[in-house]
């Protein structure tokens, strides 16, 4: 199966040595007509300079940062501003010695540098009590799946919001054609489930406080779904956004789950990050929970043959073993938090749960 990474192309990126995409709104932008070695020193110990500086993808190639420190006095403010020096927020060793031999000071190497990197999470979480009460609910009205080839496929509508802060690329403005490619990693995803994804309508919104501050729970997301939303308890519903600041900040997105849509219909549906994937994030819409659910307990994510896991993985840890009765991690499951170039996989316990999910919640015969 084709996995994620080949299908993040949706704007411009870089690639880091782990094999992790960064969008350049996710990035650290150094704009500065004279960059110089206690400029880079204090990004480097801040990591606080970020701009957003052009909607013109052009520009995001890094500028030769040997050319602007080799010859400082010849770069005007506007040449800068077209041509900025770029520093991923993925900082390594490596880069922050080659930087410093560019510079020419050992400066950069001196002092302390905060190296911790911030991975940016799922935001659906559910609390011990309203899981029982809805896995009691499942039991009790559980519709099972088919188990004849002739009715185990099903086509989900899917209505994709796009929220953005301008009409740029850079601040959300997706492209059709990047739509067209979440909802071929969906399909990919979910391939040999049955389960296929097909767009039915795009909306497009320019609004800077959903697209900067949207998070689970608030006002604002609210307002966004009671306006948006399209369609009934089996249409999915994407809202792409920038999570930015406030509640959603550091979120890869967040979702509801199937036995969520009787209390409240207007809630339904995936919130995620423009930049992202929704693999993961539908998973929950189709009623898994995360692999680490419950850490080591026996129930766990309520599937059996998924291995339990004590805490969401990070990377691709090979071999990770957090749980010592019941197998190593499932670290290639679209369920846990690996990179995205690690994450392959539903099982079929997964699939047999999130069939049977779908016909008792959202009456989609799988």
């Amino acid at each position: 199966m084709q996995d994620d990474e080949s299908r993040r192309d949706a704007v411009p990126m870089w690639l880091d040595l782990c094999g992790n995409h960064w969008h350049p709104a996710h990035m650290l932008f150094i704009i500065h007509p004279l960059p110089t070695a206690s400029i880079f020193q204090d990004a480097l110990a801040t990591r606080t300079h970020q701009v957003r500086y052009t909607d013109e993808p052009s520009f995001w190639t890094p500028f030769s940062i040997t050319g602007i420190l080799s010859s400082p006095s010849s770069v005007s403010a506007t040449s800068a501003r077209a041509h900025p020096v770029l520093i991923p927020l993925y900082f390594t060793m490596f880069f922050r010695a080659g930087l410093a031999l560019l510079l020419g000071s050992a400066s950069v190497l001196a002092g302390p540098v905060n190296t911790t990197i911030h991975q940016r999470t799922c935001g659906t979480s559910i609390s011990d009590e309203r899981l029982i009460a809805a896995e009691k609910h499942f039991a009790a009205n559980k519709v099972e799946a088919f188990t004849t080839e002739a009715a185990a496929a099903a086509t989900v509508d899917v209505w994709f919001h796009v929220i953005s802060e301008d009409s740029t690329q850079a601040g959300g403005n997706l492209p059709d054609s990047l739509i067209a490619d979440q909802i071929t990693a969906l399909n990919e995803g979910y391939s040999g489930s049955g389960l296929s994804f097909t767009l039915a309508n795009t909306t497009r919104t320019v609004n800077k406080d959903w697209f900067n501050n949207l998070g689970p729970d608030t006002s604002s997301q609210t307002t966004m779904k009671n306006q948006l939303r399209q369609g009934g308890a089996s249409t999915l519903n994407l809202y792409s956004v920038g999570f930015v600041t406030g509640d959603g900040e550091g979120l890869l997105g967040y979702s509801t789950f199937p036995s969520d849509y009787s209390s409240n219909p207007k809630d339904d549906g995936v919130v995620f990050l423009f930049s992202s994937t929704v693999t993961h994030e539908v998973g929950h819409w189709v009623g898994l929970y995360h692999t680490f659910q419950g850490g080591c307990s026996s129930s766990g994510d309520q599937v059996s043959d998924t291995p339990a896991e004590a805490s969401p993985a990070s990377g691709c840890p090979t071999g990770r073993d957090t749980c010592s009765s019941s197998g190593v991690d499932p670290i290639h499951n679209f369920m846990d938090y690996s990179y995205d170039s690690c994450m392959n996989q539903f099982t079929a316990g997964q699939i047999t749960r999130f069939k049977s999910q779908l016909r008792t919640y959202r009456g989609i015969s799988l």
